[in-house]
């Protein structure tokens, strides 16, 4: 039976489809595929951002790569819920991997860093399917006790992917140029080969029943929801440089929050047609995973974003050298996810996993907070272990929470709606962590340079050939700061360079220290909130 065709009459609407433990690992090696491509994208070009904004002269403003791609993704993220209801989990999977193989072909020709931005957001409008169909599929084919065991799998494609995804951004980002193209550029364009790999293993194995659901799209919802996202996220990104308080600012909060009360609103009247069906916040797990999400995955999503900055601008290490220096989270995540994945399968318990991950995901934060420009590797890869550990164990769990009393006729509209929180909370975290990093460093390296030159002996140094020519792209004649390329800290003397590496690991550990306090408030509704139910095996 393919992606295509019914289940034969008569057929309970809530039944779950039987496979064997084999048929679900052949299913999940299409899935892994396609999650794969994105999941590798994501940590290339992670690893290879510094290099690429330095190349495009947009430093200050990478975090619109970032983020472009999570807002699309997070926009079209429901509506691949509802369209897989109504037409199929492969097709609309299909189409997912399709758009994302020409957002990434786009990326590969851009001139400037808000071109590139600006196709990252058409690779958004894939990705954002790629992960929730996915775990929509798991869920169509597994049983609540089971889903923890099978969503092991997911996460070991995240582990390989960011063990390759940094070498694959170091070799790339590394190359002047291969074949008459920026090295950087084939950070993309690799992409477009390994989608056609997908597509075609996709349409080998991903044969699973579909039962057709009468849906209407709700365009309106979905434009409504735009509308209320974006200008709150432009605020996120250029509140350092307007002020939070300017009048630009306010006016951007007053469209976006009355674009979400238009979505609220259109949301009441599409009822079971909705993007995001509000009779399932009725449901308590589903509405407490949807937080969880939230809140979780602006602390993940903002902590993933910094730590490669700190560990590439205060440590000087290369895209390649910062990648292979994360591994300790990647071990920890695969260890954690296969063992947590197997104790719920066996207990059917999840709350202790889920609030032990968060309380680690905490920890993790704390000890970044207090990183400084001189501190050992050690104590980054404790915070990375702890990271890696509370990953493994929360981000599965709060998927299990979600879905745990939803229908299976609303699967599709409830996994999208839940990985529709967690790409809105990381896509807040990232732009507003970035934006909080950038704005604290500039101020405090400001400090810094203004305390070293009352030290004679430093602008001596800095006066000297080797060091001022660096420092004249960067040293405006207003006093100000020109930090868009960040490529002269490698020619500066260590000495020199201090003001700049202490300034960077100064706004690392402030916004650090906020993680912390947003993984902290994920924690106390995780322990408190969270009832300590069993899932059921049937």
């Amino acid at each position: 039976m393919t992606s295509s065709e019914t289940a034969p009459p008569g057929t309970p609407e809530n039944d779950r489809v039987r496979l064997t433990h084999r048929q679900i690992v052949t299913v999940l090696s299409g899935l892994m595929l396609g999650m794969f491509l994105a999941a590798l994208d994501q940590m290339v070009v992670s690893s290879a951002l510094r290099t690429i904004a330095d190349d495009l002269r947009g430093l200050t403003a990478q975090a619109w790569v970032t983020t472009a791609y999570l807002v699309t993704g997070t926009i079209a993220t429901p509506l691949y819920g509802k369209l897989s209801d109504i037409y199929g989990r492969r097709p609309v999977y299909l189409c997912a991997v399709v758009l994302f193989a020409v957002g990434s072909l786009l990326c590969g020709f851009a001139g400037s860093i808000h071109q590139l931005a600006a196709f990252r957001a058409v690779q958004g409008l894939g990705g954002g399917g790629l992960m929730s169909l996915a775990m929509t599929i798991i869920a169509d084919i597994t049983s609540p006790r089971e889903r923890g065991r099978y969503q092991g799998y997911i996460t070991a494609v995240f582990a390989g992917s960011s063990i390759a995804g940094p070498l694959v951004g170091g070799v790339f980002a590394g190359r002047d140029t291969l074949l008459g193209l920026d090295g950087w550029r084939w950070i993309f364009l690799v992409n477009v080969p390994l989608a056609a790999l997908a597509v075609v293993v996709i349409l080998r194995v991903l044969h699973i029943p579909h039962r057709p659901v009468r849906h209407r799209l709700d365009y309106g919802g979905a434009a409504a929801l735009a509308v209320g996202i974006v200008p709150l996220l432009v605020v996120a990104e250029q509140g350092r440089g307007w002020g939070w308080g300017s009048p630009r600012a306010l006016v951007l909060y007053a469209v976006g929050l009355a674009g979400l009360l238009v979505f609220v609103l259109v949301e009441r009247r599409m009822a079971d047609a909705a993007l995001l069906p509000l009779r399932l916040f009725r449901v308590k797990a589903f509405r407490l995973g949807s937080v969880l999400h939230f809140v979780v995955g602006a602390g993940m999503f903002g902590a993933m974003a910094l730590l490669p900055l700190y560990l590439q601008l205060v440590r000087g290490m290369s895209p390649i050298e910062a990648g292979l220096a994360t591994l300790p989270t990647v071990v920890a995540n695969v260890a954690v996810t296969m063992l947590v994945g197997r104790m719920m399968s066996r207990t059917g318990k999840f709350k202790v996993h889920l609030v032990a991950g968060i309380g680690s995901l905490t920890v993790a934060m704390l000890v970044f907070a207090t990183l400084r420009a001189d501190s050992p590797l050690w104590q980054v890869s404790i915070g990375m272990l702890f990271m890696g550990g509370g990953l493994g164990a929360s981000m599965q769990t709060i998927t299990t929470l979600a879905q745990s009393e939803i229908a299976q006729r609303d699967m599709g509209a409830a996994t999208a709606s839940v990985n529709f929180f967690r790409s809105n909370g990381g896509t807040v975290g990232t732009a507003a962590f970035l934006s909080l990093f950038f704005s604290l460093s500039g101020s405090r390296i400001g400090e810094g340079l203004d305390s070293a030159a009352q030290d004679p002996s430093y602008r001596l140094l800095a006066e000297e050939p080797a060091n001022a020519v660096p420092l004249e792209g960067v040293l405006r004649a207003d006093g100000g700061l020109h930090l868009e390329d960040s490529a002269f800290l490698g020619l500066l003397d260590s000495r020199v360079a201090l003001p700049f590496l202490e300034g960077y690991a100064d706004g690392t550990r402030i916004v650090f220290l906020l993680g912390a306090a947003v993984t902290l408030i994920a924690f106390v509704i995780a322990a408190w909130r969270v009832p300590d139910t069993v899932l059921s095996s049937d």
